[in-house]
């Protein structure tokens, strides 16, 4: 397999996670993503040769989200799960890198668990909810229930990527709805609803290690301006891609070397 990727699951009390792991540096660095229509399970050769920047220098970890969720979890919950699965597999002072969701759960990571983090990126994220976000969210779920997960996924293309990305993939965007394997809608609206759980800007003075903030300048999911109160709270590096959105982490062919570099100064 590319970069030695590896699927597992790590096995909680509670229920497991399923990871992908590949690279074979001396660092450690995990992966949390963010909120998703499928889950990670057969997507770790991609996974790999998409970060493949990291596989020299890191042993890479990307976490998804527990199999057995409770109807009521909250973000909290979710990187509760995330520290239990690292320490079951004895990583710790690891880089750790979260989008979206991802980006809450390892705020959460950092302020409950600082041994675990020893530098963080977060990308087109929020630390508490705002009015964009929760009509979004709240539509998603309202699609995801009438409609099913294909059309929150078209729904998701037009607020997550920019106007040069839909008009230059147009053709191929209904093809690519029609091939998803989708999850099931009933475990995305959960994972949807945590969303809005998400409350740590007081907290984030808590957090000790290095932060970069990465956002969208255009993003339509949790605003730019999430990002940068995140940056201005913690007095932290960051960086805003002005003509992307959402998906920057996509769509800028610069996001993996700017953290790359981040982790490595």
């Amino acid at each position: 397999m590319i970069f030695s990727a590896t699927e597992g699951k790590v096995r909680l009390d509670s229920g497991n996670v399923p990871y992908i792991k590949f690279g074979r540096g001396a660092g450690t660095l995990v992966m949390i993503p963010g909120l998703r229509l499928s889950d990670i399970s057969g997507s770790a050769g991609a996974a790999a040769w998409y970060y493949r920047i990291f596989a020299k220098d890191y042993t890479v970890y990307m976490f998804d989200k527990k199999d057995n969720l409770s109807s009521g979890c909250t973000v909290h919950d979710l990187a509760g799960d995330v520290a239990e699965a690292m320490k079951k597999l004895n990583l710790g002072d690891a880089c750790v890198f979260g989008a979206s969701q991802g980006g809450m759960i390892g705020q959460e990571l950092a302020i409950n668990h600082p041994e675990s983090v020893s530098k963080l990126v977060l990308a087109v994220t929020l630390s508490r909810t705002n009015e964009t976000v929760q009509n979004v969210i709240n539509h998603w779920i309202s699609l995801a229930k009438e409609g099913g997960l294909s059309a929150v996924a078209e729904d998701y293309i037009y607020k997550g990527y920019s106007e040069k990305y839909i008009n230059r993939y147009r053709a191929v965007l209904p093809l690519f709805i029609k091939t998803q394997k989708f999850m099931p809608a009933e475990r995305f609206i959960v994972l949807a609803k945590a969303c809005l759980t998400c409350n740590t800007y007081d907290k984030l003075d808590n957090i000790k290690c290095p932060v970069l903030v990465l956002g969208g300048g255009k993003d339509k999911v949790v605003t730019v301006e999430a990002s940068l109160e995140i940056a201005e709270k913690l007095n932290c590096e960051y960086y805003i891609y002005e003509d992307l959105g959402h998906e920057a982490y996509n769509e800028a062919k610069d996001f993996n070397k700017r953290i790359y570099e981040f982790f490595a100064d």
